[in-house]
Formats: C-alpha cells, sequence, structure tokens
C-alpha cells in the first residue's frame, strides 16, 4: 500500500551494502526428508545463532552482515519464545537472550541528533550499526519497523508471566519500551501516521493507510497506554482500501504479498471484525486467505510463462531477485535486487522470483495449499543451515551477470537470507501449529485495546476480561492526541478507492475525494474529472497521474472544500469519440459503456451524497478526457453548472444542446496529438449559438497543457464560481 504500495516501501528497504562474504554452504542432495519441524527449526536458527554476540540485534541479512534490522529483532524476539516452546533452547535460554536484548535497546541513546544515536521519542532507526546499534549511515526514523520490533517486545512481555527476576524485569522493560514511543508525535491532520522521519529534512509524506502491513502499528497506536492516537486513527487507515475481484477472490488488495501476513504474526484476526469488513460479510483473516489464494493463482496461471511455476511453486512479495537483466519469451528483463514483487488487482511486480516466505508464512491461511508448496520447494531447491534462500528464479541461468547468486546451480539461488523473511516463516508456522504468537497476544492489555478502540468485536475479543486485563493501567486520552502540524500529507490519501458495477456486470473503478472537515448542512460543489487514454485501466490508480491533485493543493481544499470524482476508463474503450481525422458525430442513443456509466455514476454518488449542491455540479476533462467532458455535457446538460475540456472536441453540429453551460476550453497551438482544431470547431460553433464559451491557446505546448492550467489558480476558481439557476 504501502499504497500503489507506495512503492516508498522500496525505497526504505533500498540501501547500498558493503562488500559480500563468502556465502554459507548450501544443503542440497544430503538434506534430510521434508518435515515442518525441520523446516521451522532451520529458520529459527538463523535469530538464534545469528545475533550480534554484544548489541544482541539481528542481523538484516546473512551471511552479509552490514548493520541489524530492529524488524528483525522483533521478529526474533518472538522466535526465541518458539524455540523455547519446541525444546529448541530451554526457556531460562530464552529469557536470558530476550532480557539481555530488551536492556541494550532501552539504554541505548535516543534524541533528535543526526548521529550518536539509535531513535528518537522511543522510535528506532531502520537499520543500526552492528559494533554500537546506533544509526546506520542516513537512514529514517522508521515507523513501521519500529512497530514490528514493539510487537516482538509485546509478545515477551506477555510470555514471561513467571514470578522470577529475570521474567520480571523482562516484563518491566517491554513495558517501559512499548510506553516511551510517542506514536501521537508521527501524526499528520488525516488522522495517520508518516512511514518515517529524518533528523535532516523531518516527516516524510508518506503516511500509512490501509490495506498494508502496518496494521498491527495502528493498531499498536490506538492502544497506546501514553500516547495514543485518536479512535478516528482506525476509520482514516481504512478509508483507502480497495476491495475488489482478482483471480477469482473478492478481497481488499494488497500486491505485495508480506502486506497479508505480517500483522497476523501476531493477532488472530479470525472471528473478529472492525465495522469496515463487518459491512464486507468477512474477516481480515478470510482476506489473507484469499490472497494467498489469489497469489498462487496467478503463479498457476503463468501469464508471463516463468520456468518454474505450478500449483505447489508459486509465491510472490518483496525480496531479493538477480539484480541483473535476462531474455525472456523475446524480451530483455530487468529484474532488480530487492524489491516489492507482487500481484493484486493494482499491482504487478513479477520477473520470475519466487520468495519461499510468500506461500510458507501463509500457512495458518491455507494450509491445504501451503503444506504441498512447502515440501514441494524443500524437494526442489537448495537449501541451508538457516532453511530456504530468500529467492529462486529458475528462469534466470546468466549467472555470471547476477551479484548476489550462488554458484554451483543451473538457476539463480540468492546467496542471502533476510531476517524480515526469515522470522514470519517460522512464526506463522507455530500459529499454524499451537497458535502460540496468537494466544499470547490475546493476553496482552495494549493489543486488545487498540482492537477495541478500532471496534474490532466478535469472536475471541468478546471473551475477555478486559478489566482484568487491564488492571492497575492507567490510560491517557486518545482523543486529546493532537496532529502534529509539522508531519505533511499524501495528496492521494484524500480519496477512496471504489468500484461502481452496473446491471450488465460492467466495472467501473473511480477515486472519490470528500470535502475536508465537512460541516452539517453545508452544501459542496462536485467535479467528474475525466483522464486521458494514456492512463485506462484496472489498477484504479492510474487516472490520478495528470494534474489530479491541482485540487487537493492546501490552499484550494480549504478555499473550495468540494468532492472530486475521479474514474478510470477500462482498456481499449472511450469516455467518447476521439480521432484527429475523423468527422465526430453526437449519437444521443449509442455512448460508449465507459461514457454512459460516468452518468450513471454521478447520479448515484448524487443519491449518496446530499450535501453535493446540485447546482454546482462540474465536468473536466483531458485529451480523451476532454471529448469525454463535451460528451458528457451533451447527454445530460440538466447535470452540469460549467466544463472545463482540455485538448479534446465534439460534434459543431450538436453545440446547441450547452450553449447555456459555461465553458472554458483550452488546447495547445503545437499539440499533434489532438489537433487544435478540434477545439476551434466547438468553440466557433458555439459562439455563432450564443453560447457561453472561453478558450485559451496555449502557443508555445504542444498535447500537455494540463498543469498549466489546473495549477493556474484563476481557472479553478473560475469553475467554482460557476452556479446553476435553481
Amino acid at each position: 500500500m504501502l499504497h500503489r504500495y507506495l512503492l516508498a516501501l522500496s525505497l526504505l528497504f533500498l540501501f547500498p551494502f558493503a562488500k559480500a562474504q563468502k556465502p554459507a554452504p548450501a544443503i542440497g542432495a544430503e538434506k534430510p526428508p521434508f518435515s515442518l519441524d525441520e523446516l521451522q527449526r532451520r529458520h529459527f536458527l538463523y535469530f538464534w545463532e545469528l545475533a550480534h554476540k554484544t548489541t544482541f540485534q539481528i542481523p538484516d541479512r546473512y551471511p552479509r552482515d552490514d548493520f541489524s534490522s530492529i524488524a528483525a529483532t522483533g521478529f526474533g524476539l518472538s522466535t526465541y519464545l518458539v524455540g523455547a516452546e519446541r525444546g529448541w533452547i530451554t526457556r531460562a535460554q530464552a529469557a536470558e537472550r530476550v532480557l539481555k536484548t530488551l536492556r541494550f535497546l532501552k539504554n541505548l541513546p535516543q534524541g533528535p541528533e543526526a548521529s550518536g544515536t539509535a531513535g528518537y521519542r522511543g522510535w528506532f532507526y531502520h537499520f543500526l550499526n552492528n559494533d554500537d546499534a546506533l544509526r546506520y549511515k542516513n537512514v529514517e526514523l522508521s515507523s513501521i519497523d519500529t512497530g514490528l520490533l514493539m510487537a516482538g517486545v509485546l509478545s515477551c512481555m506477555s510470555y514471561f508471566d513467571q514470578n522470577n527476576p529475570a521474567e520480571k524485569e523482562i516484563r518491566e522493560v517491554s513495558d517501559f519500551l512499548f510506553r516511551r514511543v510517542e506514536f501521537d508525535w508521527y501524526l499528520n491532520e488525516h488522522h495517520r501516521m508518516s512511514m518515517g522521519w529524518f533528523p535532516e529534512r523531518g516527516f516524510l509524506a508518506a503516511e500509512w493507510r490501509g490495506y498494508n502491513e502496518a496494521m498491527i502499528l495502528v493498531i499498536m497506536a490506538l492502544g497506546s497506554p501514553t500516547h495514543p492516537i485518536p479512535a478516528a486513527g482506525w476509520d482514516a487507515w481504512c478509508q483507502s482500501y480497495y476491495r475488489t475481484d482478482f483471480k477469482g477472490q473478492d478481497m481488499v488488495n494488497f500486491g505485495p504479498h508480506f502486506g497479508h501476513q505480517y500483522s497476523h504474526v501476531w493477532i488472530d484476526f479470525k472471528g473478529i471484525q472492525d465495522p469496515h469488513m463487518k459491512k464486507a460479510g468477512f474477516d481480515y483473516f478470510e482476506n489473507s486467505r484469499r490472497a494467498t489464494l489469489a497469489n498462487r493463482q496467478h503463479c498457476i496461471d503463468n501469464p508471463l510463462k516463468f520456468k518454474g511455476y505450478g500449483e505447489n511453486i508459486w509465491g510472490l512479495t518483496a525480496g531479493d531477485g538477480p539484480d541483473a537483466e535476462m531474455e525472456h519469451e523475446g524480451k530483455r528483463i530487468f529484474c532488480p535486487g530487492y524489491a516489492a514483487r507482487g500481484v493484486a488487482i493494482d499491482y504487478l511486480d513479477d520477473d520470475g522470483t519466487i520468495a519461499p516466505t510468500a506461500a510458507l508464512a501463509s500457512m495458518p491461511f491455507a494450509p491445504e495449499v501451503v503444506l504441498p508448496a512447502a515440501e514441494a520447494m524443500w524437494n526442489r531447491w537448495p537449501v541451508g543451515p538457516y532453511g530456504f534462500f530468500d529467492g529462486y528464479n529458475e528462469t534466470f541461468t546468466a549467472l555470471a551477470k547476477s551479484p548476489n547468486a550462488q554458484a554451483g546451480y543451473p538457476y539463480w539461488v540468492d546467496r542471502d537470507q533476510l531476517g524480515i523473511d526469515q522470522g514470519p516463516i517460522v512464526l506463522m508456522i507455530e500459529n499454524y501449529r499451537s497458535g502460540l504468537l496468537w494466544n499470547l497476544m490475546k493476553k496482552n492489555p495494549y493489543i486488545v485495546q487498540g482492537l477495541k478502540r478500532a471496534g474490532f468485536a466478535g469472536g475471541w475479543l468478546d471473551k475477555v476480561d478486559f478489566q482484568k486485563l487491564a488492571k492497575g493501567i492507567t490510560w491517557a486520552d486518545g482523543e486529546k492526541a493532537k496532529p502534529n502540524p509539522d508531519v505533511p500529507v499524501d495528496n492521494n490519501s484524500f480519496f477512496k478507492r471504489l468500484d461502481y458495477k452496473d446491471a450488465a456486470g460492467n466495472k467501473l473503478p473511480y477515486q472519490l475525494m470528500e470535502p475536508a472537515n465537512a460541516k452539517q448542512g453545508e452544501k459542496y460543489p462536485l467535479v467528474i474529472f475525466l483522464h486521458g487514454s494514456g492512463e485506462r485501466g484496472v489498477d484504479n490508480s492510474s487516472q490520478m497521474k495528470n494534474s489530479v491533485h491541482a485540487f487537493v493543493e492546501k490552499e484550494m481544499r480549504q478555499k473550495h472544500p468540494c468532492y472530486l470524482l475521479v474514474p478510470q476508463c477500462p482498456p481499449n474503450e472511450r469516455w467518447a469519440g476521439s480521432s484527429r481525422d475523423a468527422k465526430l458525430v453526437f449519437d444521443e442513443k449509442n455512448p460508449t459503456v465507459p461514457g454512459r456509466m460516468v452518468i450513471e455514476l454521478l447520479e448515484k454518488t448524487l443519491q449518496e451524497h446530499p450535501d453535493i449542491d446540485r447546482n454546482r455540479v462540474y465536468i473536466t476533462g483531458l485529451s480523451m478526457g476532454g471529448f469525454g467532458t463535451f460528451d458528457a455535457l451533451m447527454r445530460r446538460p440538466d447535470l452540469f453548472a460549467a466544463g472545463i475540456p482540455l485538448c479534446g472536441g465534439g460534434d459543431p453540429k450538436s453545440v446547441e444542446r450547452i450553449k447555456d453551460i459555461p465553458l472554458w476550453v483550452f488546447h495547445g497551438r503545437l499539440d499533434e496529438a489532438v489537433l487544435p482544431k478540434f477545439s476551434w470547431e466547438m468553440v466557433e460553433a458555439l459562439k455563432k449559438v450564443g453560447g457561453k464559451v472561453r478558450y485559451t491557446e496555449y502557443s508555445t505546448l504542444g498535447h500537455n497543457v494540463w498543469d498549466a492550467t489546473y495549477y493556474n489558480p484563476a481557472v479553478l476558481e473560475w469553475l467554482f464560481a460557476q452556479k446553476k439557476k435553481g
């Protein structure tokens, strides 16, 4: 989502690595027969054996060991509990390791300085140096990675419940670390948290909004006893969910599969629902099950014809790749190193690289397909002392080109293993086997408080004696938390992503912005924005590329709060006729399917939002959307107060229908994609019938006139000043 998930996710993980070390010896033909216990134990050993000997932090990756990862340390803390329960280590050994880790984290320096600290206001930097566990280079103070660390901390707080000195101190230090995190400091005006902060330049505009791996972060922020965020933070999180069908599964979509796994490592979402999922009719556990089946189905369908994919060899998620180019099916494909691979209705990043963690960490969701996959992968691929390597690509065979390939195999096998991929394998296998992590967190007052404030109910949550669980805890009033004015907002975050389906089953994806801080009794204008031909698709995202955000600029949304409706035209379809040469004829009885659906969607929106001022409904569009603007105006002139077509055209013989609608037409004189004559003809015809039309032609611009138009305050001021006579 991370959102497109936010390929900010990739930026947060991608940093230069130091020189490579000798890879661990691979275990191939001599590996024992597959067993779930052996698989889980090997991945556990990554954390038990590789933790730093003095800082006790977990390496981001192995055998390269350039820095530690606080998220991997969070996973590691929870794996120690699994090791104790499975008998691989004793409870006393687990307690000793956990306590040393927590003490070290507590004593690390915190402060606003750019160096010499490990964190600030309770948060920790994404990566820490190996030797002193201070900030690694210039990485960000990471909200999600701190969240994953704190999830591990809270699991230890709940597990070590005995009254001996070591376990008592574990609970005390765990509580201290969690209480110290100032969740509200990361809060923006939308009640969402920023992805990160840099002492050099402040907060990232990228924010955490659903649906992705940060669900647990938001729940912990809601459950903080000292620095909680308002309950509205959960609704703000849910606002950008995109629920639609993908690979035969009705689900809330997110591309890289770890977004469907991480929060489930610690929270059992089976049978509990927030208002959003109650309305959907299923829970988040079921959503992840469907996402797992969809991810697998993509690999079975294998549209890009990569080698090895099949019913038992599948799984796309963020992880390592060859970091080199390959030839495949007559095309040159670059397979990046670390990348956010994945699939969803609005996301496709697939280069033939399978990450075992995608399937294996989904074991509780769909064991009937994951267990056969685990055995098939074990029997098919080399594994190491710490289990599967991070990625495998059987299509990539030019191993000399890849800087991170293991030698000795006929296809690409990653040299490294990553802590944030190893951890979910251990923990989700354990949740499948015993429910250990889920049962622990059901006893944690901060997790339960967060779920309750988010509006979750049902199932196991209704059976919790919260009064007993939270005895002695004093809770700060989260509703008094104020947004931090230093935290910016992401312009995309103003929109909900939805689908409109007509009676015939045709689907029109769209995004909708509602007026900020709407007041009861007030009426607000509605703007329909029609994109050009290059933004057609089904991802419900591409239509936001060109100048839509001019309406979201802070000054504009404060001065002119409005509804903004941005539909997406399906591939190979048009809003209306569009051509450089053909004569355009308005056909009243035969609109294009998307053109008809835009009008239906408009009428639906007007019905659902009675605070829309029907005398201030506007339409604008660029290129193909410019043609669509003229077409929609002619079909339903009764609906619109004004229109702004850019680089479009229409049927000059039909302008009588729209002569009373104020129009401002724009075109670039040098436009070779849609010739200016299409606008000229419409403007001249309108003038002849007494139309209310203005025309602006940019003498030095070609087809792309959007920014020059929409970001001109005078244009939008003119638009919002227009009003139908009621």
